[in-house]
């Protein structure tokens, strides 16, 4: 239940801090006039993204009062939930990745930039990034991590936003169940619970290939 319920908080934290970092890449892609992103940018772009995500989410795991206090079940848990996050992130890309191959799209502008290694570096790096801030805490508190943790509270509050992005948390919620529910799944049958059935292009009708669902 204490699983459930710390999801919950951190797919409203997740969909606020997506919000919020949403608007910063619009306003990056205006000044950049709409020209596709470098591997290089995108990636560096991302690693920024996921020190700041692994960052409030360690905050979020901190009893503030007199003396900041570690909650052991919440560092624990929130780790968890960010690999299962990050590694969904990486499999919606790759699931948009294979939509773009199947279908032919030829608009440079609309394919996603995708490397496996880079997006594996990422996920490893946040992993290290959240073991770090467990073994030296203080590091974790910097003027950028504290305004995104503070204005994700602002907006969590507000009666409209906040009663928004707890659906979408609600979702997310949902995303990461059903991941860790294919995942056992997968442990014990060999076969996940949930599969969506990818498109069949002209060159590949023979081939069959699934993908998990998750929401995110």
């Amino acid at each position: 239940m204490k699983f459930i319920e710390l999801a919950f908080r951190l797919g409203v934290v997740f969909a606020i801090f997506g919000f919020i970092w949403g608007i910063f890449q619009v306003i990056l892609g205006i000044f950049r006039g709409g020209r596709q992103k470098s591997i290089m940018e995108e990636y560096s772009f991302k690693f920024v993204q996921y020190f700041f995500l692994v960052d409030v989410t360690f905050l979020f795991c901190i009893k503030k009062g007199g003396e900041n206090q570690l909650l052991l079940n919440e560092l624990v848990f929130s780790g968890f939930i960010l690999l299962l996050y990050f590694l969904g992130k990486l499999q919606n890309k790759q699931q948009r990745i294979s939509f773009f191959q199947i279908s032919g799209t030829r608009i440079p502008n609309f394919k996603p930039v995708f490397n496996l290694g880079a997006e594996i570096a990422a996920i490893v790096f946040a992993v290290a990034l959240f073991t770090f801030f467990i073994f030296m805490p203080v590091y974790a508190n910097n003027p950028l991590s504290n305004w995104f943790y503070q204005s994700i509270l602002d907006i969590e509050d507000t009666f409209f936003f906040g009663f928004i992005f707890k659906i979408i948390g609600f979702f997310v919620l949902v995303g990461i169940l059903m991941k860790l529910l294919n995942g056992l799944s997968f442990l014990i049958s060999g076969k996940p619970i949930a599969s969506v059935r990818g498109p069949k292009s002209d060159r590949s009708r023979k081939d069959d290939f699934d993908d998990y669902e998750e929401i995110n």
